[in-house]
């Protein structure tokens, strides 16, 4: 049996109530922290399959590596080495090796096995879990009959990622970083979005839990947005989000929508 979801008044924008639900032709989605979410510290996966190749590496020591590898890897070749000669797979492996030697571990030969399973690995369920209600709820959109698709700063294990998931069912189409050329906040992703499916922004939206990336974005190019509100995340932007903007849950977005 279907659910029946109360059509309720909400504010929409600051200032004004709208009697109506948000019509909507194409609404995209984020996939990592939003629809999906890693089951395991890198820093543990890293150390647990280090240590199946007998290296014993501390997990704090990876997960402090782990970050300041990725972040200068991102610094120097932004949006996994699109256009600077590198496959994202070779930058993802860049990244792990570096990881590695950070914490200690410089002899290249031990770890490239160990960073091919792991760049592997992380495209299966086995390193992924939904967020609460993201299946409910992308079941649901489909259901009410609205378009839907993914705009994510992710590489091209994407596709893949989505249908180990089991949710790339659910999408017309999926748009990554990498795939797309540009990296959110570039409003050129979320236009690139909108040309595809052949949509003006008025009547689209995008879901993301990160206020400049997602929800401040995907507003400069014109479409309606929404932020989950996500353990940690920092509350600056509290007062530049207006509470009916500001999702508790994935599935706190169906009575504010419906298609148009």
């Amino acid at each position: 049996m279907k659910k029946a979801w109360r059509k309720s008044r909400v504010v929409l924008t600051t200032g004004s109530l709208a009697d109506i639900m948000l019509k909507l032709r194409l609404l995209t989605w984020d996939v990592k922290d939003t629809l999906l979410r890693l089951r395991f510290p890198v820093g543990e996966r890293y150390s647990a399959e280090a240590r199946a190749c007998g290296l014993q590496v501390e997990v704090k020591m990876l997960n402090q590596s782990f970050q300041q590898a990725h972040k200068a890897h991102s610094a120097c070749f932004p949006n996994y080495g699109k256009g600077r000669g590198l496959s994202s797979k070779q930058w993802w492996l860049d990244v792990i090796l570096e990881t590695f030697r950070l914490s200690g571990v410089h002899d290249e030969g031990a770890v490239r096995p160990i960073a091919e399973k792991l760049y592997g690995e992380y495209s299966t369920a086995g390193n992924w879990e939904l967020l609460p209600g993201a299946r409910e709820t992308l079941q649901h959109c489909q259901w009410m009959g609205i378009p839907m698709a993914v705009v994510s700063n992710f590489d091209r294990r994407l596709q893949e990622t989505l249908t180990q998931c089991n949710l790339h069912q659910h999408f017309e189409f999926v748009l990554s970083s990498e795939e797309a050329g540009f990296t959110k906040p570039d409003q050129r992703i979320f236009l690139k979005a909108l040309c595809i499916a052949g949509v003006s922004p008025e009547l689209a939206a995008h879901v993301g839990d990160d206020y400049v990336n997602d929800y401040k974005a995907a507003r400069e190019a014109g479409m309606h947005s929404f932020l989950l509100k996500t353990a940690g995340q920092p509350s600056a932007w509290d007062a530049q989000v207006p509470k009916a903007h500001v999702l508790q849950s994935l599935t706190h977005l169906l009575p504010l929508i419906e298609k148009g």
